[in-house]
Order: structure tokens, then sequence, then C-alpha cells
């Protein structure tokens, strides 16, 4: 970890380098606890093994963008130090050094740990070798059968160049005796199709009726890997796997067709220079070499593996029914205000509704679109859609409301990273059904999460509107964590208005009256909240401040909150991945506090807290504490207004995030983190355990709250 600064600084340097941790690892340190839920025995076993799938596809993200982006840095020769006053070689040096022993751990956990618990269950992943004969005799038909069809060996040699390895694809480097000279060496290599489960069931012979085995797919290739070069003498398999640069560079000033721009940009994402090569140590230089030679390479780019390469497949064995292994369902709630109103809209007339996503239902987000859809005083429906996923029944309700006439104009953002494809293909859908179809703005992606129905009422036209912190997704609302209101509110209603007119025309809104939006005003509204907590902290000694978010890395913004402080500001920062802030630092961030919690539900919401001497203030919102979020982005912060509810958010929401003692870590002036413990002799609290069995916000049918929120059953943190 990084060397704990002692000394005291006065606010004129508060912007040197050593006050800032380097996003890239504190990156790793996120990934790291992601793999510390693997280890914790408090969750099923099928979920641990979740969670290593989880750190394996997030490594994968983070080498192909992050990692890919500082190697394009060193190419331009022009990048400038991180805040932390690296360059990106030193970046890129100390990533590949503590990644090695990571990754190394991981698959040291896996096979001492993990397999022997799986084992237990009559849970069985085994290596070609463990195999008996008949289970060897059954993949061998296997592989004729299902196997050996969809197979296409390529040679490499003078008349067949080394093929295009495609980004994530998991191959077999397979070295051939010359049938002329068996001391000369013949290179080929298979791809390992990907369309196949990684983990082949293999028949067990056993009294217990839940067993189940599987062996991997490329060791069953590799056994039977004679079958496709007949007449020769194969010496030797290797598997190996490629990560490209899958970042797309945007030109879109240049670009006349945007949807067509981006399509040709996700078909060239398989053609990204290299960025990784994985292996075994059982891979000799020789082939390692000529690995590293053809794909342009270096030895700086080849990570040795002790394991299965890829191992974000092991998530094919969620797909064993075993419900004693993985987390217990639930239902989620629908609150009695929505429940027992004829429509959504009755239901919203009479209060702010709070969602507090996955504990409470996202089907009253598509109830709204299917009831406006259907509704015929609704007039419009206007949507941003970033990550809508597949078969997705929001989309499905703007479609049916087209049908309607009802009028429907829908941003939707082609740059949503991974999710560029799904979204080609919703818009083209979207708008050959008539759906005013936009992709935003140029130069900016739109992250915000606003829908709004226009409805024609007996006092004039109403609006009504939807705003949260997470994606119009139905699926991954069942395992993100989030928050959204809907409101009638005038203010808001001529604020979205606003948004929408500025997504799908020329308008130029510098400010709004409600929301702080970016890149327009969200920057300023935050540093102003903060200079005023400062002042109130200056006069009566009472600032507050709370953030919960996915990321602060903003030096602007971090600067602030050093400055606050400085001033006494009570400062509490629940920050889920990257964090570029030290806390306890003396003379600097004393009063600042930093923990992150991952656990079963991904902590997505985003709340801003500002005590503002008893005046509170809470804004929820899309935005973390980044550049991307505050400049090249539009994002929306939107305020709580109901008092009722900005205390359920404090006391029933945030208090016991900060009370957790079963899944938070808090951050060290280090750069390291360390888990939380309960008080001696008391049980783990687990906060998102609580909020399983306790409503955030509830209301009866008149709008009256129903429940009073209290904290006397929560623990106090440690």
């Amino acid at each position: 970890m990084d060397q704990q600064i002692a000394h005291e600084p006065t606010p004129s340097t508060l912007e040197r380098t050593d006050l800032y941790i380097n996003r890239e690892l504190s990156w790793l340190e996120f990934n790291r606890r992601v793999f510390e839920e693997a280890k914790d025995k408090r969750h099923p076993l099928l979920e641990r093994v979740k969670f290593i799938a989880i750190f394996e596809t997030n490594l994968d993200e983070f080498i192909m963008i992050r990692l890919a982006g500082l190697k394009d840095q060193i190419d331009s020769h022009t990048a400038p130090r991180s805040p932390d006053g690296r360059t990106a070689e030193q970046q890129l040096t100390a990533l590949r050094q503590r990644l090695a022993p990571l990754i190394q751990d991981v698959r040291r956990y896996w096979r001492k740990e993990l397999l022997p618990l799986l084992a237990q269950e009559h849970i069985h992943v085994l290596d070609y070798e463990q195999l008996d004969v008949s289970q060897r005799a059954a993949m061998r038909r296997y592989f004729e059968n299902e196997i050996y069809p969809v197979l296409t060996p390529l040679a490499v040699d003078t008349g067949h160049p080394f093929p295009h390895i495609s980004n994530r694809s998991l191959n077999l480097a397979v070295v051939i005796a010359s049938a002329r000279d068996e001391q000369e060496d013949l290179f080929a290599r298979i791809k390992v199709p990907p369309a196949l489960p990684r983990l082949l069931p293999v028949p067990v012979a056993s009294d217990e009726l839940q067993a189940v085995a599987f062996v991997w797919l490329e060791q069953v290739i590799a056994a039977n890997i004679q079958m496709l070069f007949p007449g020769f003498k194969i010496w030797e398999s290797y598997p190996f796997r490629v990560l490209r640069d899958a970042d797309i560079e945007l030109q879109e000033d240049d670009a006349a067709d945007l949807l067509e721009y981006i399509e040709q940009e996700v078909r060239e994402r398989r053609f990204g220079v290299v960025v990784d090569l994985a292996v075994n140590p059982s891979m000799p230089q020789r082939i390692r070499s000529l690995l590293l030679d053809n794909l342009e390479i270096t030895e700086n780019d080849l990570t040795i593996i002790d394991g299965p390469l890829g191992m974000g497949d092991v998530n094919e064995l969620q797909h064993i029914t075993r419900p004693e292994l993985k987390d217990p369902p639930f239902t989620p709630r629908v609150p009695p205000i929505i429940r027992n109103n004829e429509n959504i809209f009755d239901a919203i007339q009479k209060h702010d509704i709070l969602l507090h996503h996955p504990y409470d239902s996202f089907n009253p987000i598509v109830d709204f679109i299917r009831t406006a859809a259907e509704d015929p005083q609704v007039l419009a429906i206007k949507q941003t859609l970033y990550r809508v996923g597949s078969n997705s029944p929001v989309v499905n309700a703007l479609l049916h409301a087209v049908e309607n006439g009802k009028q429907v104009a829908v941003l939707v953002e082609l740059k949503a990273r991974f999710d560029e494809e799904n979204n080609i293909g919703w818009a083209r859908e979207l708008e050959r059904a008539g759906v005013h179809v936009v992709y935003g703005l140029v130069g900016l992606k739109t992250h915000a999460k606003v829908a709004m129905v226009v409805r024609k009422e007996e006092d004039g036209l109403s609006r009504y509107i939807h705003l949260g912190t997470g994606n119009y997704n139905a699926s991954t609302a069942k395992i993100y964590e989030d928050l959204g209101i809907f409101t009638c509110r005038h203010d808001i209603g001529v604020d979205v208005t606003s948004l929408f007119n500025s997504l799908t025309g020329y308008s130029r809104q510098g400010d709004y009256r409600k929301l702080l939006v970016a890149p327009v005003s969200l920057r300023r509204g935050v540093v102003e909240r903060i200079e005023r907590e400062i002042a109130v902290h200056q006069e009566k000694g009472n600032g507050r401040i709370i953030f919960k978010m996915n990321a602060l890395v903003d030096p602007e913004v971090i600067n602030m909150l050093y400055r606050a402080s400085q001033a006494g500001v009570m400062i509490d920062l629940i920050i889920r991945g990257v964090c570029s802030l030290r806390p306890g630092v003396p003379g600097v961030s004393e009063t600042i506090r930093v923990r992150s919690l991952v656990g079963r539900f991904l902590e997505h919401s985003r709340v801003y807290y500002f005590g503002n001497s008893g005046k509170d203030e809470v804004y929820l919102g899309s935005a973390d504490m980044m550049q991307r979020n505050l400049n090249n982005r539009v994002e929306v912060l939107f305020p709580i207004e109901s008092r009722g509810m900005k205390k359920a958010i404090i006391q029933q929401m945030i208090e016991p995030v900060l009370a957790d003692t079963a899944n938070a870590h808090i951050l060290q002036p280090d750069g390291s983190y360390v888990a939380v413990q309960p008080p001696a002799g008391k049980e783990p609290f687990d906060s998102q355990k609580w909020f399983l069995g306790r409503p955030l916000f509830e209301l009866n049918e008149e709008g009256n709250q129903t429940t009073n929120p209290t904290i006397s059953a929560i623990p106090s943190s440690s």
C-alpha cells in the first residue's frame, strides 16, 4: 500500500499528489473486496462461486478499458500524469505488479477451498485426468457428436498466416510433429467454441441423487485432439486467452450518422489491439514467444495463471437446482399507496412515492409506462434509456404506446459501454414503430434516468415524472440497490420538460429550478453546497455531509471535501468502488470516514446529503463524483422535498448502512481497506438483510406515512 501521510498541509497545498489515491489501484482494491465476498462463509456456497465469476468479469472489463487506456496513453507520449503524480508507465507497472498475485490468489482459493466444499455437496468440477474410464468414454462420444463438428483447426505456416484471435476467446495452441521431420514443429490454433458450455456435464455413478460432475471443455478438446489431425503425432496443446482494447474511440463530430458509426465501431472492437495474453505455466517459452510475436505484444502483456483461464464461466454452476446453496428468494414489496389506487397516476397525485430497489418491486415503473400506453388521457411519453437489457418490458410498453397513438420520444444512449449492440437493436425497433428516437448530444453520454408522462386532466395538462438512480432494466433491478421517486410536482415537471427539450432540440438551458444537471449546473451545485456546509460549521459547529456513490475521483470535489474537513465538518462517504480521497490524514481529512459495501446486492444508488444547519437537503441521482460524469455526461441529481421522505432516507437507509458490520470495509489513509468487525459478543449487522424486512418509506392510500422511521434496533456502528 501507499505510504501513510503524517504531515499537516495548509489549504493552499491540498492539490499535492500524495493526497490522492491512484484511481486504477483503488479499483483493484474494489475487485479484491469482491473476491473477499467469495471467501465469506455467511454466503451460501453457490453464491460464493458467483462472486468468483463477478471478480473475473470485472477484471476482464478493467483490462479491456482501463489498462488498454493506459497503453494508449503510453503510445501517445502526451498523456498527463494522474492526480497522484504517476505517469501512464508507472501506473501500468504498478497494476501488473498487483494483478498477478491477486489473480493467483483467486485460483488458489478456488482450488483449495471452493472445489472441496463443492465436492462435499456432491458437485464435482473435475480435470480430465480425474475422469474414470466410463466417464472418458462418455466424453469421447460427446466430443464426436457435439464438439468435433464445430471445431476449425487453423494451421500456421508459410501458406497459412497467423489467424485473428478474437477478444475474450479461449484457444488451444497445438504443436504437431511434422510427418517429414519429427524435430520440426508445426503449429495450429483451435478456438474453443463459445457457443458450447464451458463446464460439460459428466455422468456420475453415485447413490446421492443430487450428485453432478463437470469437466472443462478445453480439456475435453485437448484429450481428443488427435481426431482433428489424422496422420500426425500431436506433441502438445496449451490453452491461451486474449483480451483486446474494447474502448470505442468516438469521433462524433465526423459522424454523419451516429447509429451507423457506433455500429461500425462495435464491429471493429474485436480487432482492437491485444492488451493481455493469459497462459498456463506449463506453456513452454518457445510457444509463448510465438504467440507474443504474432500478437505483436511483449512479455509485459503476458499473464501467467496457474489454474483455469477465464473463470467468469464458473457462473454456469448457477444453473444447478440446489436452492439450499443459494440466497433465499424474496418477494419485492409494492407500496400500499400504489396497490390500493385504481391507477398509478391517482397515487402520484396524492403524494410523492419513494421506491428502494430491489427491496421494492420494479413493477410500478413498468406499470407507469404500461398504464400511460393504455390511458386515453395520456398524450405523450418521454424517456431516457441507457441500459435496458434484452426483452425489455419498458421498451415493449413504449412500443405499445405508439400503437395506441401516443406521442413517444426516447433518447437511446448508443454509447453505453458493452450495451451498444443491444441499444442499437432497440433504437432500430423503436424507430420502425414510429417512436421519435434521438441518440443524445454530441460529445456527451446521456446517463440520466428520467421518464415523463404528459396527461390531459380537468384543470389542464399534468406531468407525471419518474426519476431514478438506476437503469430502466427489469433484470438488474432485482440485484442492484437503487432509489427512485414518482412525483407530479410542478417545478420538477418544468425542469424535466426543459431537460428533454435540450436533449431532443436546440435548447441551451442554463439553469434549472430544482434539478442539478451535468454538465450545466451539477458540479457547481455540489461545490456550492459543500462551501455552504463549511460556512455553517464555522458559524454553528454542526456541519454535516454524507455522500453515497459508486466512485469519487474528481480532484475539485475531493479538494472541497478536504477543505470541509479542515473546517471541522463531519463527513461520511459510502463509496462502493473507486475512491481517490485519502481519509484520516492529519490536518487534511481527519473528520472524513470512507466505507465500502459489496454484499449480496450491488450498492448502486447515489445519495447526497447536506445538513445545512437543520434545513437539510437530500439529492438522489445518476451521477458519481467523477470528471466524466460531471463534465462529459448528461446527469441529473434531483431533490427529495418531502420532510418525512428525507428523514426516512437518512434514518432508515443511510444510518443502517453506516452501522453495517457484515458487508463494510473501511478505507485507510494508505489506500488499503479493513473489514469492519462487530462489537465483541455481537452478531454482524447486515444492512441488506435489514432492508429485506422493512419498508424504507410507506404511505397508505390517503398518502399518509404508515411507518415511523426508527433506528432503535440498529446496532451502533463500530
